[in-house]
């Protein structure tokens, strides 16, 4: 790459995004209030909870047009969840929250 280092749009995404230190996870409900799925704050899911994070944040849940939003900021990695399947599940409840119109609520666990 001409010696140049090759830098995700994702990375660079992130760093945008308000820090994450605070949490230990954000809980994702359902319309009758169960926890359907956990992002923890560790290795591997953190920029996945960051994006979560800031569209909490923003959007007050995870609505269709969050997901949309989420879907710009995962950047590549959404186009690599699009062609994989299974293989980013955090995406891949994104582009779910899109197709069938529904919305996720959101609960941050606050870390100790």
């Amino acid at each position: 790459m001409n010696g140049v280092d090759y830098v995700s749009q994702f990375a660079l995404n992130l760093k945008k995004l308000p820090g994450i230190s605070h949490l230990a996870a954000i809980n994702l409900l359902d319309a009758e209030g169960n926890v359907i799925a956990a992002i923890e704050n560790k290795p591997g899911s953190q920029g996945s909870l960051s994006v979560y994070n800031h569209l909490a944040q923003t959007y007050g849940a995870i609505s269709p047009e969050a997901a949309r939003k989420g879907l710009e900021l995962f950047a590549e990695h959404s186009v690599d969840a699009r062609e994989h399947p299974g293989r980013h599940p955090n995406i891949d409840r994104l582009l779910a929250v899109i197709e069938e119109n529904r919305t996720l609520r959101t609960k941050h666990v606050f870390a100790l």
